[in-house]
């Protein structure tokens, strides 16, 4: 069969499986089952007999391979981040730090939505999560900025474009996911998101600092009570710093080579139970809350992965990949206009499916080619980690276009998209930066 038959075959029962709205894992495991039938099992269909006995050996086999990848190493970090965001939120150290920084600010123009890109900053590096980062920031600041009668666009786009900053900016779970798939070295791409995601959080601001020079009243403002430097001080020394060491366990640490990205992560838990425990607000029914959300998220995500490891086989197996490889690299074009197609590809795949599924999609398919290229692969899956940011924040599927809406009550998802249209710009002149620049992505990761 040619590689274009066995790709259809493959990525049509995919696509058809999530337009039926089948769960992402089961859709992967029943086109499994279907590809192993078309490209692993020999004998013909016909031949009900030879069929189900080679059946019997070839698909226990499938099974055995398909917890190759959660089994491995480099995953552990993914449990450990979304434990460390969980207990942020539930022991309420969250509230605390958002607090300190809203006294900080005092009284500035459009000063709650300068409030949501550095909370949303720092948030990102404590909680690894997109939808957690824009689902706390939403429930903290939406409803406080509609009292103050800040338009709809100025309350509900820094929001978007600040929760996907978790995406890029370490600890990030899918960065953790997309490395361990891809193969890349784990460490050196949460560490390359660091500098790009404060970059991109400054293009944010500029683009809030311009959109009020425009409109003023987008963002009225209001008396705030006056606070002492001394008031301002304590602020800083008990409520900020103290987050800034946990950063340090989980990011210092692996940058400056004491610990594993795994370990990082586990230092990363424990500093956010002493910070709670020294503040006396650790309780255990929110250690079992974050422990048990942390379960259910950490399974559904391992098991999209034990199928997601035999359908990159199946592509290998039947020729698809090499071919769409030898196919895409066959073009006498520069290797900048088949990244662009690729980028296009993602922003596409993202209006209809969700992070997660694009990456199993289109890995096995991208980064051969990546590599066929030239492209560092460490700078190469920073690109990509940016187009499922935008992609989270495009209709009609953008994820977090609906959080939005379901905080925002009496929004249509015209509105929410327009609101984040701003941020999709900043997001694409940062992808730019990179590209013209690479240096910015790679600099960190070359002094570990």
């Amino acid at each position: 069969m040619e590689w274009y038959w066995a790709g259809t075959i493959l990525l049509g029962c995919v696509v058809s499986g999530m337009a039926l709205g089948f769960p992402v894992a089961f859709t992967f495991l029943i086109t499994n089952i279907i590809g192993t039938c078309v490209f692993v099992i020999r004998a013909p269909i016909w031949d009900i007999g030879a069929f189900l006995q080679e059946a019997g050996i070839k698909l226990p086999q499938i099974v055995d391979n398909a917890p190759q990848l959660i089994t491995t190493f480099t995953l552990s970090p993914i449990p450990m981040f979304i434990l460390m965001g969980s207990l942020f939120f539930h022991t309420g150290l969250a509230i605390r730090v958002f607090d300190a920084l809203d006294t900080l600010l005092g009284k500035i123009p459009g000063r709650l939505c300068y409030l949501t890109v550095i909370g949303g900053s720092l948030f990102s590096t404590l909680t690894g999560s997109t939808m957690a980062n824009t689902a706390m920031l939403g429930s903290l600041l939406v409803p406080e900025m509609q009292r103050r009668g800040y338009n709809k666009h100025m309350s509900m786009g820094p929001i978007l474009g600040t929760g996907g900053l978790a995406m890029i900016i370490p600890p990030s779970s899918l960065g953790v996911l997309l490395a361990s798939i891809a193969g890349v070295d784990v460490g050196a791409l949460l560490i390359a998101g660091l500098l790009p995601g404060f970059l991109l959080a400054g293009l944010y601001a500029g683009m809030i600092t311009l959109m009020l020079i425009i409109n003023p009243d987008a963002a009225p403002s209001y008396d705030v009570e006056p606070t002492t430097w001394a008031q301002k001080t304590y602020q800083i020394f008990v409520n900020i710093l103290p987050m800034g060491f946990v950063v340090f366990l989980v990011i210092g640490f692996i940058v400056l080579g004491w610990a594993t990205p795994s370990e990082s992560a586990s230092f990363g838990v424990v500093g956010v139970c002493i910070l709670a425990l020294v503040r006396r607000v650790f309780t255990w029914e929110a250690f079992k809350t974050s422990l048990i959300g942390t379960i259910r998220v950490v399974g559904m995500v391992f098991f999209i992965l034990m199928n997601s490891t035999v359908f990159s086989q199946l592509l290998s197996f039947s020729g698809a990949s090499r071919g769409f490889v030898s196919w895409a690299t066959g073009f006498e074009v520069a290797p900048l206009v088949i990244l662009t197609a690729m980028f296009l590809v993602l922003i596409m795949l993202g209006m209809f499916m969700d992070q997660v599924s694009m990456m199993l999609i289109t890995v096995p398919i991208f980064y051969p080619i990546a590599t066929q290229l030239g492209y560092d692969p460490i700078w190469f899956s920073l690109i990509v980690l940016m187009s499922l940011e935008m992609s989270a924040t495009t209709p009609p599927f953008g994820l977090l276009l609906f959080i939005m809406m379901g905080m925002v009550r009496g929004t249509t998802l015209g509105q929410v998209a327009l609101a984040a249209a701003p941020y999709l710009f900043c997001d694409l002149v940062l992808i730019v930066i990179l590209i013209i620049a690479p240096g910015i992505a790679l600099y960190l990761p070359s002094l570990m």
